[in-house]
């Protein structure tokens, strides 16, 4: 059986440890999300043992989900670091900026490929791949729920949060909701922390009550959960169903800000992404790696491990 690709949420996975490792190099810098990163990468190398390992990153927002919701993701806070210091280390976007200059330049020296698309979320990096681009099973590394929807027989996706598998079942067993429908439910569910309001009373548990449908592999639209709640007379129908015919077009919207497919990629990013495919990154380069994280003054990190847990990329494309 053919390796699976490694499809990794790079600033998701950056901020999870940038937020909470408290690693300090030699001149007093704060190099914590660089150091949780690589250990996370190597641990992931290994336990996955893929054929490929693609890290999608984040390139400025969509401008097309922007055009569709002027305030999408606006309202983001930023994250606070979760950690204590003697003094305070300024948790500023300059710091969080050269950590991942940092991370991008050091992955240069180990096979792995990095993409990054002007006004393109990973997510639609990823959801692109997945769909359209590789055919062999595949892995996912992000916390975000947003690609949830893209759980099948051949993708899971590792949570570096719950330090667990998601699977298509797990969707079932924890939400009663589908991989296939996940993204219809959120639609009237909203999501916070993108600043992309909900349907009142619309829930993961109500909605999968309301509509066992949504708990099926058959696709159930956002216009199939609306036309069944018209279809109930109105003495029996509830506060949701009326909330949610109410709030047809809200839905509507947020279907668009939320399914991943071609649609929030114009033709010239959907090129590039293709670009950054087809050249493979098979190169190897352990001593450009020594300089890249020495210059970093990094104590108690194990650069012949992590190394030599990248290798194994090389190896498997052989």
């Amino acid at each position: 059986m053919k390796r699976p690709v490694l499809l990794i949420d790079g600033l998701n996975l950056f901020m999870r440890h940038f937020v909470v490792n408290p690693t300090i190099d030699d001149s007093g810098n704060h190099v914590g999300g660089v150091v949780g990163f690589l250990k996370s990468l190597g641990y992931l190398v290994t336990r996955v043992n893929p054929s490929r390992v693609i890290i999608a990153w984040e390139g400025g927002g969509s401008a097309r989900r922007r055009a569709i919701y002027k305030d999408y993701k606006n309202n983001r806070r930023p994250q606070k670091l979760n950690r204590y210091y003697g003094d305070q280390i300024p948790d500023t976007v300059e710091n969080r900026n050269s950590q991942i200059s940092k991370i991008v330049s050091i992955l240069r020296s180990v096979p792995v490929d990095q993409i990054y698309i002007d006004d393109c979320e990973a997510d639609d990096i990823i959801g692109y791949i997945v769909k359209n681009k590789i055919q062999e099973r595949s892995v996912i590394a992000s916390s975000d729920k947003d690609l949830y929807q893209l759980l099948s027989k051949k993708t899971i996706q590792w949570s570096p949060g719950q330090k667990k598998f998601i699977t298509k079942k797990d969707l079932i067993d924890k939400f009663g909701i589908s991989a296939t429908n996940f993204c219809t439910a959120r639609s009237f569910i909203g999501d916070s922390s993108d600043g992309v309001d909900g349907v009142k009373l619309a829930g993961f548990r109500s909605l999968s009550k309301r509509f066992p449908e949504l708990s099926e592999d058959a696709f159930f639209s956002v216009q199939d959960v609306f036309d069944s709640c018209k279809k109930i007379e109105d003495k029996k129908k509830l506060k949701l169903h009326n909330n949610i015919i109410e709030s047809i077009d809200l839905a509507k919207r947020n279907w668009k800000l939320m399914y991943l497919d071609i649609t929030n990629l114009s033709a010239e990013q959907i090129k590039k992404i293709d670009f950054s495919l087809e050249n493979k990154c098979k190169s190897a380069n352990k001593m450009q790696l020594l300089k890249s994280i020495s210059k970093l003054g990094i104590k108690n990190f194990d650069i012949d491990s992590f190394y030599s847990n990248m290798i194994i990329v090389r190896k498997n494309n052989v």
